[in-house]
């Protein structure tokens, strides 16, 4: 008896280990990684329209110079007090001239940028009631054309008085400055000095091959060799 109580009591102690050590569980698998959804493609941008054409003026319609002579700057003598009368004449200062006419003047400009130069706009189209302030401020024929008996050509807005200059817009030497009516305005030519005379001589050119007709007193006017009938009722800015 003495001898049995160990072995019974080894005997438990052994059951009793092997009740507590378990097999090892299997591992779980990791879960799956979740798929992030693919999103539906979107769909494709309707394609824009295309912009229309747009109309291109007819001849005789006014047409603001810059946007159809490209490179040609205006400097409008009677927007401000800054020619013969001292007094503002009219209340714009950009350039209109007929459609017609400012294309003839863009070929003009094309032909001077090839040389080093470009034209600069002292007047262009000028209203009727433009002109009947000029009158009113001079009222002499020798120097306004009197609206009471036949407006002045730039009112038909085919007639531009333009000087020369060079690219980047400095000035280089003409016979004089605008609204001179001395001898010196004249083609003539004799009487200025010689720069002065060969830029004038170029700028005639110039703009005679491209369809204009000088006028003989003022070196700087020229009107479209196409006319058109004074304009009574466009007044740029109105």
């Amino acid at each position: 008896m003495r001898f049995l109580l160990p072995l019974a009591l080894a005997l438990s102690l052994l059951l009793t280990g092997c009740a507590q050590r378990q097999p090892p569980r299997p591992e779980e698998p990791p879960p799956a990684a979740k798929t992030a959804p693919v999103p539906e493609p979107e769909p494709d941008p309707e394609p824009e329209p295309e912009p229309k054409p747009e109309t291109e003026p007819e001849a005789a319609d006014f047409v603001l110079v810059s946007d159809y002579a490209p490179g040609v700057r205006a400097d409008l003598k009677y927007a401000g007090e800054d020619n013969f009368t001292g007094q503002t004449i009219y209340g714009f200062t950009k350039a209109y001239l007929r459609y017609g006419t400012a294309q003839k003047l863009s070929s003009a400009q094309e032909a001077l940028a090839a040389e080093g130069y470009s034209l600069l706009v002292w007047d262009a189209f000028r209203p009727v009631e433009a002109q009947f302030r000029l009158w009113e401020v001079c009222p002499d024929p020798v120097y306004v054309a009197n609206p009471e008996k036949g407006y002045s050509s730039h009112s038909r807005g085919n007639t531009v008085d333009v000087t020369l200059t060079l690219a980047d817009g400095s000035p280089v030497e003409m016979p004089t400055g605008f609204d001179d009516f001395s001898s010196l305005a004249d083609r003539d030519y004799s009487d200025v000095p010689e720069t002065a005379a060969a830029n004038a001589r170029l700028l005639e050119d110039v703009m005679t091959e491209h369809g204009f007709k000088p006028y003989a007193g003022e070196w700087w006017h020229f009107s479209d060799t196409d006319s058109y009938p004074v304009e009574e009722d466009f007044v740029p800015g109105k």
